[in-house]
C-alpha cells in the first residue's frame, strides 16, 4: 500500500544532491502540509538545460522512466518538476496515482484568477516547451504573451547570488506584459525561478504564479479528496513494456 502522503517529485536534469537541494527550497517546511512527504530525485541521466527540441525529448522520457515505478514504490502521487511537464501524460496512463504537471497547473491557475496570462522566462530557448504544452492544452486565447529576459538559466545553483540582476528584469519584462500586452497574471515559466516568485509578487499589481507552488498544493488537495486522473482519458496500454522501459537506463 502506497504511504497516503508520499510524493516522489522528479527533477528533469540530473544533478548532484546540493543541485537536487536548491530545487526542494520550493517547498519550504512550513509551506507542506501537515503530514504530506515530497521527495525530490533527479534523473540519472538525460538533458542538459531543456533547450532544444532534443533536450525536450530526453526529458519527456528520462521523466517517464523515473516515475513508472512511483506507485510500487509506495508514493501516493508524482509532481514534475518543469512547467514543460515532461513526461506526465505517459505517466498518466502508466500509473493511477495522480500525476501532475507544474505548467498544466499553473496555467489552469492563471485562467481563474484573470482573463489572460504572461508566461515569463529566462530566455527564449524555452518557448517551444511552452508552445508545445500550451498547443496540446489548447489554451492560446487564453495566453497575452511568451515573454523572456534573454538570460541563460542555471538549473542547479538557479537565481542565488544574481537576485538584483535577475529580479529587476524579471519586474521590467513583467510591466511590459501587463502594459503593451495586456496581460493581467504573471506565470513564472520555470520552477528554476522560484526564487524570484515573493519578489514579483510583492513588486507588481497582479498576481504571480510560481508553478512548482501551484501545482504542489493542486496535488496535496487531489490526495486529500481521493481524486486522480481519469483514465478514460489516460487509458493503460494493452501490452505495457516496463521492464523494458526500466532497463533503458544509462
Amino acid at each position: 500500500m502506497p504511504d497516503p502522503k508520499r510524493i516522489k517529485v522528479i527533477v528533469p536534469i540530473p544533478m548532484d544532491e546540493v543541485g537536487v537541494a536548491a530545487r526542494a527550497e520550493q517547498l519550504p517546511a512550513d509551506f507542506v502540509r501537515e503530514g504530506f512527504k515530497p521527495e525530490f530525485v533527479a534523473v540519472p541521466w538525460g538533458a542538459a538545460l531543456g533547450d532544444s527540441y532534443h533536450d525536450t525529448m530526453l526529458m519527456d522520457w528520462t521523466v517517464f522512466q523515473a516515475g513508472i515505478k512511483a506507485e510500487e514504490e509506495g508514493y501516493a502521487g508524482v509532481l514534475i518538476d518543469t512547467v514543460s511537464d515532461s513526461g506526465m501524460r505517459a505517466l498518466r496512463s502508466c500509473l493511477t496515482i495522480p500525476v501532475v504537471g507544474p505548467g498544466e497547473a499553473a496555467f489552469a491557475a492563471a485562467m481563474m484568477l484573470g482573463k489572460k496570462f504572461t508566461v515569463l522566462t529566462m530566455w527564449p530557448e524555452w518557448f517551444p516547451l511552452y508552445e508545445k504544452t500550451l498547443t496540446e492544452y489548447g489554451w492560446w486565447e487564453r495566453v497575452a504573451s511568451l515573454r523572456s529576459i534573454e538570460t541563460r538559466p542555471d538549473v542547479t545553483e538557479l537565481l542565488a547570488g544574481k537576485e538584483e540582476i535577475i529580479f529587476d528584469k524579471l519586474k521590467a519584462e513583467a510591466t511590459a506584459a501587463m502594459e503593451e500586452d495586456g496581460a493581467d497574471v504573471i506565470v513564472l515559466g520555470s520552477t528554476t525561478m522560484h526564487q524570484s516568485a515573493q519578489y514579483l509578487d510583492d513588486n507588481l499589481p497582479i498576481p504571480v504564479l510560481n508553478p512548482g507552488q501551484v501545482a504542489y498544493k493542486f496535488l496535496e488537495t487531489l490526495l486529500e479528496l481521493g481524486l486522480t486522473h481519469s483514465k478514460k482519458a489516460f487509458p493503460a496500454p494493452e501490452v505495457p513494456k516496463d521492464d523494458d522501459i526500466r532497463k533503458g537506463w544509462y
